[in-house]
């Protein structure tokens, strides 16, 4: 996971001449601007039922458990700023569930529809797939949050599911969507 990415000129990053897209693992450096990236979210949409936003205490405890436990927690760097982050954190906590996770991806505002995310959630998928994991599940804020929705499914996401008026946030219910991607074997084969 350590390995760095750099994505030029790739049919995913619609990117300007002059810039280089960089995917790499995150860093203690880097919580500062994903805890301003998550909170822009947090504020302003519903991809997350969060009403406060977390502190870079929080966040930086948020990153510790994701990377403590194994799994992927990625940043998306075009010179040297950070414009996006994503990360798989454990679905649900019973055993049967080991060989599951849940996305999360997070673009910057200042660097949406460059195909940033896209490559984060490529790039976190072959991650997970390494890692030996088998199902990827999206759980979506708002069954009209189309560029979530569209992101998951340019990377092989299916529909599965939709939970009507699960959230309430800025003065209405929100449904939330589920999608699911197989990963390496899916359910092919048993789990090792």
């Amino acid at each position: 996971m350590g390995a760095i990415l750099e994505y030029k000129g790739s049919k995913h990053a619609k990117l300007r001449k002059n810039m280089q897209l960089i995917i790499r693992a995150a860093i203690r450096e880097d919580i500062e601007a994903i805890q301003s990236i998550y909170s822009y979210y947090v504020l302003n949409g519903l991809a997350s039922f969060e009403i406060t936003p977390p502190d870079e205490t929080e966040m930086l405890a948020r990153w510790r458990l994701v990377r403590d436990l194994g799994h992927p927690y990625l940043v998306a760097e075009i010179n040297d700023t950070l414009a996006g982050f994503s990360y798989a954190s454990t679905f649900r906590k019973r055993p049967a569930y080991d060989h599951t996770l849940e996305n999360a991806v997070y673009v910057s505002p200042e660097y949406l529809e460059k195909g940033i995310g896209v490559c984060l959630l490529n790039k976190l998928i072959e991650e997970c797939i390494h890692l030996g994991f088998r199902q990827m599940i999206a759980v979506i804020g708002d069954s009209n949050n189309h560029p979530s929705l569209s992101l998951h499914t340019k990377c092989g996401f299916e529909r599965v599911g939709l939970l009507p008026s699960t959230g309430f946030k800025h003065g209405r219910w929100v449904d939330t969507v589920l999608m699911q991607r197989s990963i390496g074997d899916g359910d092919k084969t048993p789990p090792s």
